[in-house]
């Protein structure tokens, strides 16, 4: 019996961390990247991705952002002035991304000028976050939280994936 007692006790342990909510992955370690961002500064791992406060003029200037930045987050308590339909060239002929962090509502609701933001269906799917670029029309992406778990770590890792896309234009490329 003193023998059976560990072995059950390592097999419980093993199997609870298959169980995990958690999920580890690699850091970004691609070019620098300077992201402007609208709201609170998202927490991230990386060092090589460095943050500008901008704000909504800034996006309606429009005329250094791609030279500026190599991509735009929207945070979640602005998400609503976001889809005011003045912004909408913007994000179709900007260049770079926007990125729309923690949305409960579709990208469509950002981009349709035509819908308030509060009155948009609330998203289908699962996504945390959401990547449009326009070039003349929207190509996006969507990312998700491992296992759906909102945790630290996952929302961490879960930027290292938005930040490749930056680099490479991989979701983007149609």
């Amino acid at each position: 019996m003193k023998k059976i007692f560990p072995v059950l006790l390592l097999i419980s342990i093993m199997l609870t961390g298959c169980n995990s909510d958690t999920v580890y992955t690699p850091l970004y370690n691609g070019k620098n990247l300077i992201i402007g961002v609208i709201g609170n500064y998202p927490k991230v791992r990386e060092e090589n991705v460095k943050f500008k406060k901008i704000n909504f003029n800034k996006i309606e200037e429009n005329k250094k952002l791609s030279s500026e930045l190599d991509a735009v987050f929207i945070m979640k308590e602005n998400h609503s002035e976001a889809a005011n339909s003045k912004y909408e060239a913007v994000y179709k002929s900007s260049g770079i991304p926007f990125f729309f962090i923690d949305s409960t509502k579709s990208f469509e609701a950002i981009i349709n000028g035509q819908l308030s933001f509060e009155d948009a269906p609330d998203r289908v799917d699962q996504s945390y976050a959401t990547g449009i670029l326009g070039n003349g029309k929207y190509q996006y992406c969507g990312y998700y939280l491992y296992n759906d778990k909102v945790n630290e770590n996952n929302i961490k890792a879960l930027y290292t994936q938005i930040f490749t896309t930056i680099e490479s234009g991989k979701c983007f490329n149609d």
